[in-house]
């Protein structure tokens, strides 16, 4: 499933150019590589693979490619959760969290889950929309009125200087969830405009507020509604759940989201207490064909509160508290008796909003659109996916994915800590296809 791998950090991108990873690197983990030992309960009821139409023995197959890519030295660890009619029917967790030190990787370890916050922000985003603060078809100036004097890119003159043309419109409040809204990332440095907010400081202010002022200065890379373009939307949105709520995007997310499902171990930053739990950030050196701890602007800073919470991707979490997000979502919003959303505003956030313009260009592939933060299988066959129709995810920079397929009442979680490792080792579609063929009884 290639749907979440247009989020390429400019590490990434860099990766990409310097050629994909190495067949083979030195793994000083392998040795090391026993499956974990068992951590607390996940937090959903348990079931086995048959009683709800997996072949355990075909599981098996999705284990043993992964832990593979471990005793391979792809990765240092990997962890898995598969769960079918709210019941969880195969965990597996294989490595080290911490290649020094050999700690082994548990269900408990924290992970950075960089754009894995975005869904998570639409969530706190559609909350506020069933309390009627905000509307879709909303222009995005009425809630962040700086943006009203935003300019497109249109080419360099003569003297090198930036052609630049007024905003024909407001991007609408859909818009920007869906990132057709014209604004950039700055993931990439093929293009003038992602260079300019490369250049920027607009990732280094104290507060959103004053990286929304940032933002004000900086080129859009298309007319609202042109194009999709995977951007800063979300760190946008994180903005408007600040001021419509009256409260920090993290106070908002505990109240609303963390607390009520029981995510105890997900925030903006972790506590001293935490921190040995969680799993060390690495990064693909295709120079030395090795795996190497993680350095550069990427690596954000998780030792304390934020005063400029990254919506799009400054969130920590553990499988036990994504497994809940997703099946919260799964359930129709709701979970244990907690209801976070009614069922239409999940079906609303999970459908597609592209318009037919935008979806033949084709911006995540065949057959599939873009909801509120989050992608979405629109023809399973054209996209080439065993996913059910409707299916929903998407992922981190890091090597965390997972999805959502209702028509199959599935959920699935993947995570590793290597930047840029799940794109290059399209663990997306590895681990899609392994899932799929050992649901041999789809009915049950």
């Amino acid at each position: 499933m290639t749907i979440w791998r247009k989020s390429l950090t400019a590490a990434v991108a860099a990766l990409m150019l310097a050629g994909s990873a190495p067949a083979t690197m030195a793994a000083p983990w392998s040795r090391k590589a026993a499956p974990a030992a068992s951590a607390p309960a996940l937090g959903l009821p348990s079931a086995t693979p048959e009683s709800v139409g997996f072949s355990s023995e075909r599981l098996k197959k999705l284990d043993a490619t992964l832990n593979g890519l471990v005793d391979a030295g792809r990765v240092p660890g990997v962890l898995t959760l598969l769960a079918r009619h709210g019941k969880i029917i195969a965990v597996n967790a294989h490595g080290v969290k911490d290649v020094a030190t050999g700690a082994p990787i548990t269900q408990d370890t924290i992970f950075r889950m960089y754009s894995q916050t975005k869904p998570v922000t639409g969530v706190a985003m559609m909350i506020l929309f069933e309390e009627g603060r905000w509307k879709l078809d909303d222009p995005v100036v009425k809630y962040v009125p700086e943006f009203a004097g935003l300019r497109v890119f249109k080419g360099v003159g003569a003297d090198g200087k930036p052609i630049l043309e007024p905003i024909a419109r407001s991007a609408t409040m859909r818009e920007l969830m869906s990132h057709t809204a014209g604004f950039a990332y700055g993931l990439m440095a093929d293009n003038y405009v992602d260079q300019a907010y490369q250049a920027s400081a607009l990732f280094r202010q104290p507060t959103l507020r004053e990286a929304m002022g940032v933002l004000t200065s900086l080129p859009m890379a298309s007319q609202p509604g042109t194009e999709w373009k995977y951007s800063v939307a979300v760190d946008i949105q994180g903005y408007i759940v600040e001021k419509l709520s009256g409260q920090t995007l993290p106070d908002f997310m505990r109240g609303r989201i963390f607390a009520p499902l029981r995510m105890d171990d997900t925030d903006f930053w972790v506590p001293e207490a935490k921190r040995g739990r969680m799993a060390s950030l690495y990064m693909i050196d295709p120079k030395a064909r090795a795996i190497v701890p993680a350095e550069g602007f990427m690596v954000l800073p998780v030792d304390r509160i934020p005063t400029a919470p990254n919506g799009g991707g400054g969130l920590v979490s553990t499988l036990h508290d994504y497994a809940r997000f997703a099946q919260m979502l799964l359930n129709g919003g709701e979970l244990d008796g907690v209801r976070i959303l009614a069922p239409a505003t999940v079906r609303l956030m999970a459908s597609n909003h592209l318009t037919d313009p935008q979806l033949d260009k084709k911006p995540l592939g065949d057959g599939v659109g873009f909801g509120l933060d989050v992608a979405v299988v629109m023809d399973p066959a054209k996209a080439g996916v065993l996913a059910g129709k409707g299916t929903y995810s998407w992922g981190g920079a890091a090597g965390t994915w997972f999805w959502i397929d209702p028509e199959n009442d599935v959920i699935f979680l993947g995570m590793i800590q290597v930047l840029g490792g799940g794109q290059v080792l399209r663990l997306d579609d590895l681990s899609q296809a392994l899932v799929y063929q050992a649901l041999v009884d789809p009915a049950k």
